[in-house]
């Protein structure tokens, strides 16, 4: 009983909470990051957006990866998101803030074709993520990868 309730909290620990991995002996600077989000909640792909918004503004090269609901973000006519307080902007717009400060954005190689959306339908700036590409950077131990 007692390590059937140490698995739940622990899977509910790693299902709720971003979790970050970087390179061990990492000195802690800001150099390039890798924000993986597939959360459709509006609050976790704001607080993304916002972290990596923030880490553009102190130098940080920033790569997004837009997977499942949260590839939603990455649509050219995207007005049903949620304004967040207290700024009252949306997620999508934080994101068109991050491309601004010029991130690279990309939706997972499996969106489009598991979706009702074309690459026409992506908003400019938005790419279709190779996997090839997307495994060197998470395996770069110059990259610190975050995943909401």
């Amino acid at each position: 009983m007692i390590k059937r309730t140490v698995g739940t909290v622990v899977l509910a620990l790693m299902v709720c909470l971003p979790m970050s991995v970087s390179a061990s002996g990492h000195d802690g600077a800001v150099g390039k990051v890798m924000i993986i989000l597939s959360s459709s909640s509006p609050q976790t792909q704001g607080m993304a957006m916002v972290l990596g918004n923030t880490m553009a503004q102190e130098g940080a090269e920033v790569e997004v990866l837009l997977c499942d609901a949260a590839g939603d973000l990455a649509l050219a006519n995207q007005d049903g998101n949620t304004a967040l307080e207290p700024k009252k902007v949306t997620p999508a717009q934080m994101l068109n803030g991050l491309v601004e400060k010029g991130a690279s954005v990309s939706v997972c190689a499996l969106y489009l074709p598991n979706s009702e959306y074309m690459e026409s339908d992506l908003a400019d700036g938005v790419s279709v993520a190779k996997p090839s590409q997307m495994t060197a950077l998470m395996r770069d131990p110059e990259v610190r990868v975050f995943a909401f």
